[in-house]
Formats: structure tokens, sequence, C-alpha cells
């Protein structure tokens, strides 16, 4: 074995390694597809299972995230370094895109509760014009119509 085949081992760049990574993704996301056509055929009733199904599918997407980033990306074989300078940033925008999410939520709840205004707004039932009616024109109470 000479000493670069030895080395390319090391750093992990072998072909072994390379399919390995791409079955395993690619069985990932047989699972995933699977799961999702399953859900389908769920019935609407059943919140409990569909929401059991999703979070099953956000676990198997990070975990294909997990093998892309450290295989494809070559941050496994990094300093911590240099990772921890690729992840902190990461988390702190996952948690602000949550944050926002819940709190945009809540404002849009507070507002529907507490804003009786827009309630009574957002209930309101619009009547459609009949197709080719015109409008009609009010008179001024003195009984003139008015120039244009």
């Amino acid at each position: 074995m000479s000493h670069t085949a030895e080395h390319n081992e090391h750093a992990g760049g072998g072909t072994k390694e390379v399919i390995r990574i791409t079955v395993i993704l690619t069985v990932l996301t047989i699972i995933e597809l699977l799961i999702g056509f399953w859900m389908i055929d769920i019935p609407l009733t059943s919140e409990g299972l569909r929401l059991a199904l999703k979070g099953t599918i956000v676990i198997l997407m990070m975990a294909k995230a997990f093998y892309i980033v450290a295989y494809f990306m070559h941050l496994k074989h990094e300093m911590k370094n240099l990772i921890m300078t690729i992840v902190v940033p990461l988390a702190l925008f996952i948690w602000f895109i949550i944050a926002f999410l819940y709190d945009g939520n809540s404002f849009k709840n507070l507002r529907n509760t507490y804003d009786p205004y827009f309630k009574e707004q957002s209930t309101i039932k619009v009547e459609k014009k009949a197709h080719g009616t015109t409008e009609k024109h009010e008179t001024p109470k003195d009984g003139k119509k008015a120039s244009h």
C-alpha cells in the first residue's frame, strides 16, 4: 500500500466512504418519500398521527443535512473551531426563524381576539354585483343634479 492511498483513507476521501454515504442518503430519501405518500392516504381526522409523521420526516431531513455537511462539505475532518464557526450561527439562524414564526402567530391570535373591528371586517360577506348592472347615482337633497 502506498503512502498516498493510506493518506486518502485517513483524510476521508475514499471511494468506499462516498458510496456508503450516497447509499445512506438514498435510503433516507426513499423512506421520506414512502412516509409522505403514506400520509396522503391518512384521513384528516387523525391529526396526531399526521403530526408524528411530519416530525419523523423533519428528523430524517436533519440526518440527511448532517451527512451532506459532514461528508460532502468535508466538515467531519475539520478542526472543532471551524465547525463551531459554522454550527453556532446556523443554530442562531434556526432559532430566529422559530422565534419570528411564534411571535407572528401570537400577534395574529391576539389581533383576532382583541380587535373587534378586525374580527367584524373579516366576517362580513360581500355581495357580488350581477354582471351588466349599472350603478345608481344619487341626487343631492335640493333635487338638482350636479354638473360635471
